[in-house]
């Protein structure tokens, strides 16, 4: 199958490109996808007198027009390694840093439009160390009690997808893996 991309856009960190493919009857086809370098998807959990808490942000967002609820998540720079890039996002998101960091896999986002991974981390024992915010960015951080996100994971008012996947992969993870000192 012969096929040829072109880049239609180029942003500061994606790209929009279409690629034209000569199908095996020979007709063609043109699909637009988005080239991503990656990003990360952070739950940071913190335990309080009260019981266990996940940080979690109200941002707002132009393609919904809205602002959600999400766990705190950003663009890998090309080439860079996902920890840094974990701890970077946590900083600059939720001003706190993790000593320890567990890797909970990664994920297609959005398949049918780009090739973007996002890698799933749990963030434990927080230590304060804020980075400035992305200047386009208005968060407020919001603590949620652990058990009631995996109801909302699971019921539906946690509609972020990203963040369903991150708080249903540490539940599994520390449900299978419980903590080690």
């Amino acid at each position: 199958m012969d096929s040829k991309t072109v880049v239609a856009w180029e942003g500061k960190s994606w790209r929009l490109c279409v690629t034209e493919r000569t199908l095996a009857n020979d007709s063609k086809a043109a699909s637009a996808y988005i080239d991503h370098p990656g990003s990360v998807v952070i739950v940071p959990w913190r335990d309080s007198k009260a019981g266990v808490q996940v940080l979690m942000l109200r941002q707002y967002r132009v393609a919904l027009d809205d602002t959600i609820l999400e766990l705190p998540a950003g663009t890998r720079s090309a080439g860079e390694d996902w920890l840094v890039c974990a701890q970077r996002e946590l900083r600059e998101e939720t001003g706190f840093r993790a000593e320890r960091l567990d890797w909970l896999g990664q994920c297609w986002p959005a398949p049918g439009v780009s090739n973007e991974v996002m890698t799933v981390f749990l963030a434990r024992d927080l230590k304060d160390d804020p980075l400035p915010q992305d200047s386009d960015e208005e968060i407020e951080l919001v603590p949620y009690y652990f058990d009631e996100l995996v109801a909302m994971a699971l019921d539906g008012r946690l509609q972020d997808a990203k963040s369903v996947v991150g708080i249903l992969r540490a539940a599994h993870f520390l449900q299978h893996a419980p903590f080690n000192g």
